[in-house]
This record gives structure tokens, C-alpha cells and sequence, in this order.
């Protein structure tokens, strides 16, 4: 099982997400970005029953449902890094990447618009 992640602190998400803005954003800003917004839907969303992948920076477990312990689970997402940032952020809607092909997602539950974006104040 993925482990726990801890949102990143406000001043670095800040700092990269003004990088990724100007265009800047190297791959140490991404790995930030991408596990502190994963972090967070796992605080938002507690649970073990999807598996959220974003190689190759990290992969939680989240939703209420059936927990799985070993092997496949049941029910992945899985995007790419940049994906995974525009969805957190608002800049793309979860109908959007789904229709360009940007998200897989297998099984249930794992629409997970209800939980995105999950934009705050930093």
C-alpha cells in the first residue's frame, strides 16, 4: 500500500506554483506540486478502495469503499504529472481529460470529479 503523504508546506507550493505558471517549473517543482495535491485528496477523500497513480512521483489510496491489500487494485486512476496538476487546480474539468484520454480509470468509483479541484489558499 502507498504511504501516507503530507501536504507540502504553503510557501513551497506557492513558490512552485508560480514556476509552473511562468513556465519554469522544473521536475523538483512537479514532484512537490504532485504529491502535495495528491496529499491532499487523500486527506479529502480518506479511504483504500482507488488507487490514484501519477508516475513516476507517487500513487495514494482513497475513497470509502473496499479496501484492497495485495496486488492490482481493484479500481486505478492513473494521468501523468501534468494532468494530474491541471485537474487539481481547475485548469481542466475530469470530463476533459477523460474525453482526450489524459485519465485512465478502472474500475468503481473512480470518477473522481466530485473531489476535484482541489485548488486552496495558499
Amino acid at each position: 500500500m502507498p504511504r501516507r503523504l503530507n501536504p507540502a508546506p504553503a510557501a513551497e507550493v506557492r513558490r512552485a506554483l508560480t514556476l509552473r505558471a511562468e513556465g519554469a517549473a522544473g521536475r523538483a517543482e512537479l514532484k512537490t506540486l504532485t504529491k502535495h495535491y495528491l496529499a491532499l485528496l487523500q486527506e479529502r477523500a480518506p479511504g483504500a478502495s482507488v488507487e490514484v497513480r501519477v508516475p513516476p512521483y507517487a500513487a495514494v489510496q482513497v475513497i470509502e469503499g473496499v479496501r484492497h491489500t495485495r496486488g492490482t487494485p481493484p479500481a486505478v486512476v492513473e494521468t501523468d504529472a501534468a494532468t494530474w496538476l491541471a485537474l487539481a487546480t481547475g485548469e481542466l474539468t475530469w470530463g476533459e481529460a477523460m474525453a482526450a484520454g489524459r485519465v485512465r480509470a478502472s474500475g468503481e468509483r473512480t470518477d473522481l470529479s466530485v473531489h476535484l479541484p482541489l485548488e486552496e489558499t495558499i
